[in-house]
């Protein structure tokens, strides 16, 4: 199918492209922008006026519980590249596990899945997965999700053996022993309301051990969802140094502190914990600097799971819905401009993966977003696509609402018929 797309701001940070111009797409891919090319006669025209016009978001975190009701969930925010976490049941550690995700995906025909492959057998972090045969399943980088490789001896060899092929690894900085019993951030509210606590150090003093056997090992190292300035500041000077890290936060922990714990409020409960205010400002910083990707940490949780006292909930919320509009809401708020913002949910996390994809060169797979930048709306159960319905910001106002989602070419998300 041909499809022109009209009247819209197209904004392709990769490309430095940020201006009204239509945009052509052919047999799945771009075809050309701004001028209609030779022969193109559009079989679907679309009236983007007053909209934004950019590459498909890629998400670098989220729990596919319900792969038909979270893919469903990702495109309806935007989404079109899903980077999985190896934490199913079972694991992905074996290669059969993967490609069965793959094709399933591709079957149902939304978004796109990009498998994390276990790093060790079971996620125990003993043994060695098969991580060649997990490439060849179309995994796109190794990790424990959030569990920790307590043996750093293990983890020393895994992480060489990862840079002998040139596999990217994924590791969730926190120490085992330092965050074991905790259930919130060790700082006030904790101590007010009686919580044990996760210091700090538990997230840097995982970092320093990573960022060393890193640097031993040449490997490619990806931190995920950091949550401290303190672990942030250790990434940049990484960088700085020239070290091959990079690393991404949550959405959440760009807008979200400890006090949203209040009284118990379970769904402020998040692994790695909700910090202090410092915190969320010096990663609100880090993102406004580039420094760090931006991703939903979407973990779908049932209301049961919620309902529960705050130490025995489920940590997590979903995110795929509303990591768009969050992320326009921290950029107005630390004056970052629409196309730098965009850049870390598309440019950004394609080159942590190194994956041609987050852009709109002609060519390029026709992954596109179209949303609405001043539409308002409010997250709630019934508007949420996604089996997960908690989220902190439920019933809030956000602003900036998806209106149509194309996938290599074909409309997967259509706004209009979005049940109100």
């Amino acid at each position: 199918m041909k499809i022109a797309i009209r009247n819209g701001r197209l904004i392709d940070s990769k490309h430095g492209l940020d201006h009204n111009a239509d945009l052509f797409i052919a047999d799945g891919k771009v075809a050309g922008i701004g001028q209609t090319p030779a022969g193109f006669s559009a079989d679907r025209s679309i009236d983007a006026a007053g909209c934004i016009v950019c590459p498909g978001l890629i998400d670098l975190g989220a729990r596919l519980n319900s792969i038909e009701a979270e893919l469903a969930a990702a495109v309806a925010g935007g989404v079109t590249s899903v980077v999985v976490p190896p934490d199913l049941d079972p694991p992905l550690d074996e290669p059969e596990l993967a490609d069965r995700l793959v094709h399933r995906a591709a079957d149902i025909g939304l978004a796109r899945v990009l498998p994390l492959g276990a790093l060790t057998i079971g996620l125990k972090g003993e043994r060695l997965a098969e991580l060649a045969g997990l490439a060849k399943a179309g995994c796109v980088a190794f990790s424990q999700a959030n569990r920790q490789v307590v043996d750093t001896e293990a983890l020393l060899r895994a992480l060489e053996y990862a840079a002998t092929f040139g596999f990217a690894v994924w590791l969730q900085p926190q120490d085992y022993w330092l965050s074991r019993n905790g259930i919130a951030h060790d700082g006030e509210v904790a101590s007010r309301l009686g919580l044990a606590g996760i210091p700090v150090s538990a997230e840097t003093v995982a970092i320093a051990t990573f960022l060393q056997l890193a640097r031993e090992t040449g490997v490619h190292l990806h931190l995920t969802r950091l949550s401290s300035a303190a672990g942030m500041k250790q990434v940049e000077r990484a960088q700085a140094e020239g070290q091959r890290v990079t690393c991404d936060v949550g959405i959440h922990h760009l807008h979200l502190t400890e006090n949203d714990i209040g009284f118990f409020n379970s769904q402020a409960r998040f692994d790695p914990p909700l910090r202090a205010q410092s915190d969320r400002s010096a990663l609100a910083a880090a993102a406004a600097a580039g420094t760090a990707a931006i991703c939903s940490d979407h973990t779908p949780v049932g209301a049961d799971d919620k309902l529960l006292p705050f130490g025995e909930a489920k940590p997590g919320a979903t995110g795929l819905e509303v990591l768009l509009p969050l992320t326009l809401k921290w950029a107005r708020e630390s004056q970052v401009g629409l196309a730098d913002a965009l850049a870390r949910l598309t440019a950004d996390p394609a080159a942590i993966l190194g994956i041609d994809a987050g852009h709109l060169g002609v060519g390029a797979h026709a992954d596109v977003c179209i949303f609405d930048p001043l539409a308002d709306w409010r997250p709630t159960a019934e508007t949420l696509v996604s089996k997960g319905k908690n989220t902190p910001f439920l019933g809030l106002e956000l602003q900036g609402r998806v209106r149509l989602t194309l996938a290599k070419g074909r409309v997967v998300f259509d706004g209009e018929r979005r049940g109100h």
